[in-house]
């Protein structure tokens, strides 16, 4: 996976003048968009669009010094008004382009390298385990995509459960962890931006087909599934466990992600400061090239 992200950063680095395509990033990391929007912003700590725009006006800064043209510039790096740019520009390094041609002043934004950087020596628990096929029952609604902080739109959907639904919910869990759970799955794909929606259902696992007019099923493929445990507060051990493991056990680990929900869960026990969770993320094994 890091070299993938290396090539990644190689190809952007020979297109930064041109219009950068999510199908060719699709191909290069290999992942989703939802995905890879995941792991690259927990690594980089920045959105893909927002490092892109970065090295563009870095190189653009080096080039104002050497006696290019603002007019030239802003054209060359795909805006489409020297405003435009200038307002870009000013943002990023706290000048205008005129007073950077004028006192040659300098900030650089370095192209980006990955590598794993084992930090502080605490090992990520986890477990790899089957399941079977099996479904999850619930509601479900549209909601924008949030990498952290708590989606006011999924708290609003946990709001609209009834008690019948709850009842109706509760007589289909037959299934490990027997309480409720959060899934997100189709994604939209727009890779260059930090937006869009996915499909987030609150619900139940079970081995039972949904005979209920007013919840709704999705079915789970039998498939190895990467467990992790995490106790703390919450929400930010949740969020802390979800960001180590797009960043640090992914790409060392001899698993990738595969094309199904994702999958977690808590146990409230009345008070935000020892919460246990579980994340779940679907997996297969590396093929070695």
């Amino acid at each position: 996976m890091l070299q993938e992200f290396n090539h990644l950063m190689d190809y952007i680095e020979t297109h930064l003048t041109e219009e950068i395509s999510g199908k060719e990033i699709s191909k290069i990391v290999g992942l989703s968009d939802y995905h890879f929007k995941r792991m690259f912003s927990y690594m980089a700590g920045m959105s893909l669009n927002e490092y892109i725009k970065n090295r563009r006006l870095s190189v653009a800064n080096v080039e104002l010094i050497n006696g290019a043209k603002v007019t030239d510039i802003a054209y060359k790096y795909g805006y489409q008004s020297i405003e435009g740019f200038s307002r870009a520009f000013r943002e990023w390094s706290g000048f205008l382009p005129s007073e950077v041609i004028k006192n040659k002043i300098q900030k650089s934004f370095p192209k980006y390298s990955f590598f794993i950087d084992i930090r502080g020596g605490i090992s990520m628990e986890f477990k790899i385990e089957k399941k079977e096929l099996f479904n999850i029952v619930g509601v479900s609604k549209r909601v924008p995509i949030q990498f952290e902080g708590e989606n006011n739109a999924i708290i609003e959907l946990a709001k609209t459960i009834t008690e019948q639904q709850r009842n109706q919910m509760h007589q289909l869990a037959d299934l490990y962890p027997h309480q409720v759970l959060n899934v997100s799955y189709d994604f939209d794909e727009s890779f260059l931006e930090e937006k869009g929606y996915l499909t987030h259902m609150i619900g139940f696992a079970t081995t039972k087909e949904n005979p209920f007019d007013n919840l709704e099923q999705i079915t789970i493929e039998e498939t190895l599934w990467a467990i992790f445990p995490n106790q703390g507060p919450f929400p930010s051990t949740l969020q802390e466990t979800t960001a180590k493991i797009y960043s640090e056990w992914l790409p060392s680990s001899d698993y990738e992600l595969v094309e199904l929900p994702g999958i977690s869960f808590t146990k409230y026990n009345g008070t935000p400061e020892n919460v246990y969770s579980e994340v779940w993320m679907a997996v297969k094994k590396k093929v070695n090239d």
